[in-house]
């Protein structure tokens, strides 16, 4: 299929009327489509990376030839372990050439789960056993690394693991470092004692003794079986194991690609900078550059939280003539503070942002400072990653989520009971929902799924996503808020429950409601609203230190915590808590209006409004025009929608 420049939503559905989708998805397993690209291109370097910023101008390089027989070595030493169709291998490891390997060799082979490394061993053991993982990918033990130890402590409770397989890093580093780097690593793999019942593999030895010229066995791949577990609805708490299948990876991957059209092509480079635990850094910048030929620039194991990433991003962008990547907000607000003078910016085409909401300020700061565009999407896990997104070469609406990707149906509606009641009208607020190939087959646990799903007329299933949202004349899609209250912190997803939970261990405690403050940095962080027992003399200080100690998330624990009489409820009794968001947004204000107006007098008011969700507007009681506008450009440093008048 020839590139489509899509510039509207008439553009989209002409796209899809001349095409059947299952006419261009040209293969049944994500392997298939890197074997393809491999053949295509075998010499040409697929990837680069780098241990931290300051190593990026000497980086170890791995071409699509080596990829694939180490993607195929590691498909074939994952079934000579005897997995296969209904097996788990969980890794828990940063941003490696390896967890690429272990990503698509284990989607070769059986299932393959991604653990977010910064989770607590309790969670990491929680999640193994709850998707009955038989064998677990992790780094060997190495100084300023603590995976090993965090999967150690808990191999003795883990139920169905069979093996456990460690990976060295030592070997990336560069130099004379690197031979003491490798002692170490030596040192410290040789003191490893496992349970009787528990296998230890050495990953990069143990896969080389593998075929790497073709697969040593088949498997029966259909609609329904499974590639991979990612875990959703929070990186705080027990996540919930969203179960994908080969054709959701390759349906998304593939309406990405038509999206972009030629910003995703053989000739490009992709800076990979966001997980590989997660969605977008795993198909964005990791399936989809694969699957064209374009080349991965691997920015350290920890990505853009690596050494020296961020002050140096520009000089990475320089070097290796990246022409996209993409970022959470705090990214882009990071690199407003590092120039972009005297580098040669010119290779790179546009920015993509997702995970959380952009501020329009920062949006529109960082565009002016550095002439690149940046296109705001949305997406899920349960969608696969991503299912809408801003037009390249269509109109930017700030703040809005963009158009619906391409063979994928989505809509604004209004629920009863579980079915499409109707749809909303434009600009009417109503629950998200989408339909396509790149919708995932549920999760794990099956109680999870209830009101996962609502009905059409025709009895179709279409997935509940949880946000609320309208869509304009246009087609464009603008979120107005979330039915599922996450707290969403620099692109990590926090689930309430697990703040509250905690806290109302406190005897003092009857009732908890955590709810997200704005912030500038990270859009949000959590804060803990309690109604306490009737003469309780428990203080603020006391509470807060119960906080710290009960929530084993450090990114979960409130920022501050407020004592209440009564907790605002609904008609059945329910914590309100748009009334608390509410509460959070007029009190950020009204610190705001200390700092940048002082003895300015100004009136705040905080509203669910029909079509912005929760709006806060801002009235000045003088007719000054320089200071309203000051003022609201300083309020779009927020995720919050407002309006100075």
């Amino acid at each position: 299929m020839n590139t489509i420049e899509i510039e509207s939503l008439a553009d989209l559905e002409k796209l899809e009327s001349s095409f059947k989708f299952e006419d261009l998805i040209e293969y049944e397993t994500t392997y298939q489509a890197i074997r393809s690209s491999t053949n295509k291109r075998p010499h040409k370097n697929a990837i680069s990376f780098f241990l931290t910023g300051d190593d990026y101008a000497s980086p170890h390089n791995v071409t699509y030839g080596i990829l694939l027989k180490r993607i195929t070595q590691t498909a074939n030493f994952f079934n000579a372990l005897g997995l296969g169709n209904e097996d788990v291998v969980a890794f828990i490891l940063p941003n490696l050439p390896e967890t690429h390997y272990v990503i698509w060799g284990g989607e070769a082979a059986c299932q393959v789960m991604a653990i977010n490394p910064l989770l607590e061993p309790s969670q990491i053991r929680d999640l193994i056993n709850s998707a009955g993982a038989k064998a677990v990918v992790t780094m060997n033990p190495m100084s300023e690394m603590d995976l090993w130890e965090k999967l150690e402590s808990e191999l003795p409770n883990l139920q169905t693991v069979e093996h456990v397989i460690g990976v060295d890093i030592a070997h990336y580093v560069n130099g004379l470092k690197g031979v003491a780097a490798k002692a170490i690593q030596y040192m410290k793999r040789s003191r490893i004692k496992m349970p009787n019942a528990i296998n230890y593999h050495r990953f990069l030895s143990s896969i080389r003794r593998e075929n790497s010229d073709h697969l040593n066995f088949s498997r029966n791949i259909t609609s329904q079986t499974v590639s991979s577990l990612f875990c959703t609805g929070g990186t705080t708490g027990l996540p919930r194991i969203a179960r994908r299948t080969h054709q959701n990876e390759l349906a998304n991957s593939l309406s990405v690609q038509i999206t972009n059209g030629e910003r995703i092509s053989e000739d490009k480079v992709i800076l990979g900078g966001l997980p590989l635990f997660h969605v977008n850094g795993a198909l964005v910048t990791g399936l989809t550059p694969l699957s064209v030929g374009a080349t991965i620039v691997m920015a350290t194991p920890q990505g853009y939280r690596g050494q020296n990433v961020i002050p140096l991003f520009w000089d990475i962008i320089a070097f290796f003539k990246i022409n996209a990547f993409s970022a959470v907000p705090t990214v882009y607000s990071a690199l407003m503070n590092y120039p972009t003078d005297g580098r040669d910016l010119s290779s790179l085409e546009v920015g993509i942002c997702g995970a959380a909401p952009m501020p329009v300020e920062t949006f529109k700061s960082f565009q002016k400072k550095t002439g690149i565009k940046i296109l705001e999407g949305y997406g899920c896990t349960e969608g696969t990653c991503v299912s809408s997104l801003n037009p390249f070469h269509g109109e930017q609406k700030i703040g809005s989520i963009g158009l619906r990707i391409p063979f994928q149906d989505m809509k604004v509606i209004e629920i009863n009971d579980n079915k499409i009641a109707r749809d909303c009208e434009t600009d009417e607020i109503g629950a998200l929902v989408v339909k396509g190939p790149n919708v995932f087959l549920g999760y794990q646990l099956e109680h999870q799924n209830k009101g996962l799903w609502v009905t059409d007329e025709n009895s179709e299933r279409w997935l509940n996503t949880g946000d609320l949202a309208r869509q304009d004349a246009d087609g464009y899609f603008w979120l107005t808020g979330r039915k599922k209250e996450l707290i969403v912190r620099s692109g990590h997803n926090i689930e309430p429950k697990l703040i509250e939970e905690a806290m109302c261990k406190h005897p003092a405690i009857n009732i908890a409601a955590a709810v997200g403050k704005p912030d500038q940095h990270a859009g949000e962080v959590p804060v803990c609203y309690v109604q306490v027992e009737a003469n309780s003399n428990v203080s603020k200080l006391e509470l807060m230190n119960f906080a710290a100690n009960e929530i084993p998330e450090k990114a979960a624990v409130p920022k501050d915590i407020y004592l209440v009489d009564e907790l605002p409820l609904t008609a059945i009794g329910k914590v309100f808590k748009p009334q608390l968001e509410m509460q959070e947004i007029e009190k950020c204000i009204a610190s705001l209006a200390v700092r940048e107006l002082p003895g300015e007098p100004i009136d705040i008011e905080v509203n669910q409004d029909s079509k912005h969700g929760i709006l806060a507007t801002v009235k000045f009681n003088n007719g000054d025009q320089a200071i309203r506008e000051s003022f609201s450009k300083k309020l779009g440093e927020y995720t919050f929608k407002s309006a100075c008048v």
